[in-house]
């Protein structure tokens, strides 16, 4: 069966092209056969890192993601990686709609996965509850507390929409605090986090043997947190 994990959150900032990153190094890592599908035309962090398997998939047409579910079912058992740029949820939401994808995912055996990036803000509970209240119950979800983006959520656990989606069958992972320091030094030698983590030179990624170290630590805390989801 392959399965589709779509990576959302609508709001710019959150998380959602680090979240994919780390899914893909997680694939990768885990020989998960995949592919990943990059929405984002300025700042496309899967092409960027992961282009060898990433492909562009602007939103400007009504069937722009239609070769995500032609790869599915040409290329079963894999994963496809779909990173969704900020402000698409509606281009998405329209594509579900008019070809019916929910229908036709599960009369195909096509598994479906909506991972929605939250950081601690107001938007992110917001944007929960619009979601909940389109998709909840239709399409299985996995919401992903980045930590990075704000360490304390007491405003989603006063809002209720944690409890609402969790009934609704919703699964919750943590994204913990990597140093802003760590990420800049990644991103600015576009290193992949396998080789942030791994690569002993530090002329070419820029870490230090124990930044590596916290790098290696971090990733495995997350692969943890994706065990826990990974089915």
């Amino acid at each position: 069966m392959s399965v589709v994990h779509f990576i959302g959150g609508e709001k710019g900032g959150v998380g959602k092209s680090l979240v994919a990153r780390v899914l893909a190094q997680y694939f990768i890592d885990h020989n998960l056969p995949f592919v990943g599908f990059d929405t984002d035309r300025s700042h496309g962090a899967l092409l960027r890192y992961y282009g060898e398997f990433a492909a562009p998939a602007a939103l400007d047409r009504y069937d722009s993601l239609d070769p995500v579910i032609e790869y599915a079912l040409e290329q079963p058992e894999r994963h496809i990686l779909v990173d969704l740029a900020a402000q698409t949820q509606q281009s998405v939401s329209k594509w579900f709609d008019d070809s019916d994808v929910l229908g036709l995912a599960q009369e195909s055996g096509i598994a479906l996965t909506w991972w929605q990036v939250m950081d601690a803000g107001r938007d992110s509970v917001d944007l929960l509850r619009q979601w909940l209240d389109q998709f909840g119950g239709k399409l299985r979800l996995v919401i992903v507390l980045n930590e990075i983006r704000g360490e304390r959520f007491e405003l989603l656990e006063a809002s209720g929409e944690r409890q609402r989606a969790q009934a609704l069958g919703a699964e919750i992972v943590s994204l913990r605090h990597l140093p802003d320091t760590i990420m800049q030094k990644i991103d600015q030698k576009d290193s992949s986090f396998w080789a942030a983590a791994h690569h002993p030179d530090r002329a070419s990624i820029g870490l230090g043997i124990l930044e590596r170290q916290r790098v290696k630590v971090w990733l495995g805390r997350a692969y943890e947190e994706f065990d826990k989801v990974m089915r």
